[in-house]
């Protein structure tokens, strides 16, 4: 006992005096990261010795690392700038001071900065996936009033009446649902109640750029990311402060054709965006107000939103890489709601020339904390979403979200980078007459490891497990979703994607990633009615299951000094147990077969439809640059899609058109464009987009109602009554709703000064008549004049 004790004294004596004489060989050395253009500090630019040891610069620009007296290469990447490299000295129990300065990087296109596609700064040309980015100067330069507007110009991606889809996912499903989450600042902005997306809630006024990922994205994001995701990400102050102010007054045309417009005084739009970002101190503010007023383009149907949002966040001091903020955005909204036309030639007045009044309040606050610690990460984002709808017709709804993410990030000098989370999430919606008295719970764990080998190969693979909770209904998870064998108490989602640089700018991808989406209350519970149609619940709605793959190749090219990428990509959708809105009759017990009975209970209800398929291909093209002295930006893609139902029967699937197996609501070719040519103080743009004719919608849409209930031979058919057609006049005009539409928008701008932009705007310029649903008839020709200040 006395020799193995002494042994035990000796090893610690020796382990001490290693580490002392490690630490008197150590030294430390740090400093900044900044811009060579200016004073502005980067963080997250990564920091390495020799290749082993690294660290990532906190929300200052500063980064620390403690090692080895010696001589060392010391290099520093940051996507988007050139990479630094140098040789140094650490000396001895001193603290060496290095700041270094970043050059941006020549191609811009190809080393374009997101986040999204793994929760971590990547270039876009590394990404495993499809993705697009939209910026600032083009949400300004269309005067964008709503993101739906400026979401609808990406390629291969729709905005249908508020619902989104992208590359054909998604089909109409009014106010209920999205297969497509909304992200802002990388958690969701869904509402609690109906689980969709309040477009005209989103800060514009405040955005850093919003990003699009193609595809099944559940594995990172969780459910409603099935089809895909946009992600808004706000901007922070900078070191110089920054005001801008944009403003703006339009008017609406009369419609091309003959439609009965009402008599008044001419419909005009306008509105004023606000922005101010600053840092005082340690303190970085960003302040953002919004005011919008819109006569509309349909009679009633009218427009009043007031939003105030304030970004603020703290970087300690004392405390090197912590950072706590508080993020917050209101708006109250008030106005009417168009859903159906009187008739085809009364196109732009409501049925029954009355509409549903809406007075609606949207609130948020995101507290937050993150910290750098070397090349660690940590952060905890929280979120409370409240909604409150007060419509009349006794339709209002008030609904809560609790959001909260915990995240851990590790950059590893060799390349690896691994982030894993937690997510727990609580939706409560209080007793109304529209949806009940309801509680969800998600909870849902994930890891993501991205690695690039031999400079060239980036793989990345993430896996998450999801639980969803709606009053008694949950997740029954299946480790394969086609067989239902092995039962598991979570759904287990999974993603791989490869991306392989071939050569300097050609970068060849492939992906599979699994979706997985709980349907939401709206879905399982809404009962009401809008206009002449009625809406039915549907408590044992079911989740929807998929999984998309993909391969493409980016390849970028120089044209004099204009740099720009192509991008071609094929890819396959699968569904299991889709969930559709569906019109028919939902009589409890089934049909009587007397139709004043029956009819009653015509509407629309969320179902599981089967199986589902779409197959595609996709080329787009984005760039930036001078081709001789006029500045050239591209913005475009051709999508085609085949989006079928892969079981279909003649006989028993009668519920859409007869004879075709195209999923409803969907085209099968797209074509984006937007181009912007600067001048000196001159600016010119134009964008265009192409929609294919319409394959396939409920049949209910044209046929009567009560067309089952036709004698047959008495020479009576109510198919010849119009009052028994939800859309008057659509069945004879069909051809006009089914068409494909081209819809171009025309813009030009003059710089008056070095801080003031005008700009004279028009939208629709060939004022083109089209819907984006049946009965959905959309804007005619708008002349909108913008000034924009900068200070």
């Amino acid at each position: 006992m006395y020799k193995f004790t002494l042994k035990i004294l000796l090893g610690v004596a020796l382990f001490c005096s290693n580490i002392a004489k490690s630490q008197t060989s150590q030294g430390t050395l740090s400093g900044f990261v900044s811009d060579s253009k200016g004073v502005d500090t980067l963080i997250g630019a990564i920091v390495s010795i020799n290749q082993t040891t690294g660290a990532t610069t906190n929300l200052q620009g500063f980064y620390q690392l403690t090692t080895a007296a010696g001589k060392y290469t010391l290099k520093c990447t940051m996507l988007g700038y050139k990479t630094f490299e140098t040789t140094l000295d650490i000396i001895e129990n001193t603290n060496t001071t290095f700041n270094i300065k970043l050059t941006e990087s020549s191609n811009t296109a190809l080393d374009e900065v997101v986040i999204s596609a793994g929760k971590f700064e990547q270039k876009l040309s590394e990404v495993t996936v499809s993705m697009e980015v939209i910026k600032p100067a083009l949400i300004d330069n269309k005067n964008t009033t709503s993101i739906d507007a400026i979401i609808n110009q990406v390629p291969g991606v729709s905005v249908a009446d508020g619902q989104a889809s992208i590359r054909g996912g998604s089909g109409f499903s009014y106010g209920a649902g999205s297969r497509v989450l909304m992200l802002v600042d990388e958690m969701p902005m869904i509402s609690a109640d109906a689980g969709d997306i309040k477009w005209n809630y989103l800060p514009l006024e405040n955005i850093e750029q919003v990003e699009v990922i193609k595809g099944a994205a559940s594995a990172l994001f969780g459910s409603s990311a099935l089809n895909g995701v946009i992600n808004l990400r706000t901007a922070y102050a900078k070191d110089k402060p920054q005001t801008k102010i944009i403003s703006y007054y339009g008017s609406y045309d009369a419609p091309r054709h003959t439609y009965k417009w009402w008599k008044g005084s001419s419909q005009t739009q306008s509105g004023i965006n606000i922005s101010h970002a600053q840092k005082v101190g340690n303190l970085d503010i960003v302040i953002g107000g919004h005011k919008f007023r819109d006569d509309g383009f349909r009679m009633l149907e009218t427009e009043n939103r007031e939003r105030f949002n304030i970004n603020l966040r703290y970087n300690f001091k004392k405390i090197q890489g912590l950072a706590a903020g508080i993020n917050t955005n209101m708006m109250n909204t008030k106005g009417g709601l168009f859903f159906l036309w009187q008739n085809y030639d009364s196109a732009y007045i409501p049925q029954g020339y009355k509409i549903q009044q809406y007075n609606n309040d949207r609130f948020n606050v995101d507290p937050f904390i993150t910290y750098y610690k070397g090349s660690n990460k940590f952060s905890l984002r929280n979120r409370y979403f409240k909604t409150v709808n007060r419509n009349d017709k006794n339709q209002g709804s008030y609904a809560e979200l609790y959001y909260s993410e915990g995240q851990y990030q590790k950059r590893f000098a060799n390349g690896l980078n691994i982030t894993t989370g937690a997510v727990y999430m609580e939706q409560v919606i209080l007793g109304d007459s529209l949806y009940g008295k309801h509680k969800g719970k998600n909870i849902a764990g994930y890891l993501q490891a991205d690695k690039k080998f031999f400079k060239k190969l980036t793989v990345s693979i993430g896996l998450r497990g999801e639980f969803y909770r709606i009053d008694t209904a949950k997740t029954n998870g299946y480790l394969l979703p086609t067989t239902h064998k092995v039962k598991l108490p979570f759904q287990p989602v999974a993603r791989i994607g490869l991306n392989y640089q071939a050569l300097e700018f050609t970068f060849i991808r492939a992906s599979f990633g699994q979706g997985y989406r709980f349907p939401t209350v709206a879905e399982k519970f809404i009962s009401t009615a809008v206009s002449s149609l009625k809406i039915f619940p549907n408590p044992n709605l079911q989740p929807e299951r998929g999984y998309s793959a993909e391969i493409g190749v980016k390849q970028g090219f120089k044209i004099a000094n204009f740099k720009g990428f192509l991008d071609l990509a094929g890819f396959y959708t699968r569904y299991h147990n889709m969930i559709e809105f569906v019109f028919d009759i939902y009589k409890p017990g089934g049909r009587t077969g007397t139709f004043y009975l029956d009819v009653p209970w015509a509407g629309f209800k969320s179902q599981n439809i089967g199986e589902a398929q779409i197959t595609g291909a996709e080329l787009s093209i984005g760039g930036t640059g001078k081709i001789g002295p006029i500045n050239v930006t591209i913005f475009s893609g051709y999508t085609y899609m085949n989006p079928i139902n892969p079981n279909y029967n003649p006989l028993k699937d009668t519920l859409g058109l007869p004879n075709t197996n195209i999923l409803k609501y969907r085209s099968k070719h797209l074509l984006k464009n937007d181009i912007q040519l600067d001048y000196k103080f001159i600016s010119i743009g134009w964008s265009t987009r192409f929609q294919s004719k319409t394959e396939n919608i409920d049949r209910r849409f044209i046929q009567s109602i009560l067309h089952e209930y036709n004698e047959v031979g008495s020479g009576f058919s109510w198919d010849d009554v119009p009052s028994t057609y939800i859309l008057p006049g659509l069945k004879e005009n069909y051809n006009e709703f089914a068409k494909a539409v081209w819809v171009h928008d025309a813009r030009i701008s003059c710089n008056l000064g070095k801080n003031i932009k005008f700009s004279f705007i028009v939208n629709n310029v060939t004022n083109v008549s089209y819907q984006a649903r049946p009965g959905d008839l959309r804007a005619p020709t708008q002349y909108v004049g913008q000034l924009a200040i900068k200070l």
